[in-house]
């Protein structure tokens, strides 16, 4: 089922492990550990498989980020 019927639907496209290392461009493993490490994204276990929801990533990501040098910068003058 592609992303647009899914949505039209009302649901929520969901990546597997794999996608998402892809996405981040690191290792499957790295995704196991950070999970394992309590720092990961929320999964949604299916049967034996874990999937991600793509707002789950994004609110993840988002949490990572870090601020801006400048920022940290503006802050000391």
């Amino acid at each position: 089922m592609n992303a647009e019927r899914l949505t039209a639907i009302g649901l929520e496209p969901v990546l597997t492990t794999c996608e998402l290392a892809e996405y981040l461009g690191v290792q499957v493993q790295a995704i196991y550990d950070l999970r394992a490490h309590g720092r990961g994204p929320s999964g949604i276990r299916v049967g034996r498989e874990i999937r991600f929801r793509v707002s789950d990533v994004l609110g993840w990501l988002e949490g990572l980020h870090e601020p801006s040098l400048s920022g940290a910068l503006e802050g000391a003058s």
